[in-house]
């Protein structure tokens, strides 16, 4: 059997299989639960690149099953016209999936994900309310509402996330234990892996967003990954503050770059330090514009 995704002509070499409704992927699952097979779940927007490959690979090692979910949420963007130029290559990304050994890519449209508007509302101060949560309103609600319908689609043992979305996976565990508090047994069962950031040999976080970059947008953006390494060995003589100061006007003064904010953060409460004796993780957080677009760019460096 050969996956077939979208296009008829275009053939996969592995036996994967591509999902379009929520009854077909609750079936399958449920058949893998009564072989008791153990099921990974990679929620993924697509324009798949090394960095997600890593997360499937990771998946496919510690489960029978993995189950890597392409989708476009749009209720996790606040600004329209980011939402309209996200880049969708799906027959790319399925190539991509099956030769890495996923087993079933879940690929819905947007009606069958929401039927109906999501009125849900999750609030996990001040994990959600600080840095991306402070400049996108609404984007983490968005992101509970779709990883959560994932979760109780899947009901995965084992859930895969990049750590260059820092805060996304504080807000994501945050809204996992809120569910164990209500006794889901799903959500007991669940355990969350965060993956180490995957890297250009040029330090760039490998991110969807590239593919937006112009060649000299994409020639300036490694000057964001440059500034947070310099940072990590002046922060052990300088100051918190004088650290921020340090990254933002390295970055600034690269005529391409604006800062939209960096913080320097408790890496378990994502609440802003002073010190660098404020907490046993501290972690440097950056939004960055790259060119004229802009492009949005975000990445993050551990300090201790």
């Amino acid at each position: 059997m050969y996956g077939i995704c979208n296009n008829a002509s275009v053939f996969y070499s592995k036996a994967m299989e591509i999902i379009k409704s929520v009854k077909e992927l609750k079936a399958k699952v449920s058949a893998l639960r009564n072989d008791s097979k153990t099921v990974g779940l990679v929620p993924t927007m697509g324009a798949l690149h090394a960095g997600h490959a890593s997360l499937v690979a990771r998946s496919v090692e510690e489960n029978d099953a993995t189950v890597v979910s392409v989708f476009v949420n749009p209720t996790q963007f606040n600004d329209k016209s980011d939402l309209e130029h996200y880049p969708r290559t799906l027959d790319a990304d399925c190539k991509l999936l099956s030769g890495i050994g996923a087993d079933y890519v879940f690929a819905p449209s947007v009606e069958e994900v929401y039927p109906e508007a999501d009125t849900r509302s999750f609030s996990y101060p001040p994990t959600d309310t600080v840095m991306e949560g402070a400049f996108r309103p609404g984007h983490f609600n968005g992101v509970c509402q779709i990883v959560s319908k994932l979760f109780m689609f899947v009901e995965p043992d084992r859930a895969y996330f990049g750590e260059k979305d820092f805060q996304q996976i504080a807000v994501i565990q945050a809204m996992l234990a809120d569910y164990v508090s209500r006794g889901e047994e799903w959500a007991m069962r669940l355990q969350i892996c965060p993956c180490p950031i995957v890297r250009e040999d040029d330090g760039l976080a490998l991110s969807s967003r590239n593919a937006l970059l112009t060649s000299a947008e994409r020639g300036i953006a490694p000057n964001i990954y440059k500034a947070l390494h310099e940072s990590v060995e002046y922060s052990k003589t300088h100051t918190v503050e004088e650290t921020k100061q340090m990254v933002v006007a390295q970055i600034n003064s690269v005529d391409g770059l604006t800062v939209q904010y960096y913080d320097i953060v408790n890496a378990a409460t994502l609440e802003s330090v002073s010190n660098w004796g404020d907490a046993e993780h501290i972690q440097g957080c950056i939004t960055v514009f790259c060119g004229a677009t802009p492009i949005r760019l975000i990445d993050n460096i551990n300090y201790k």
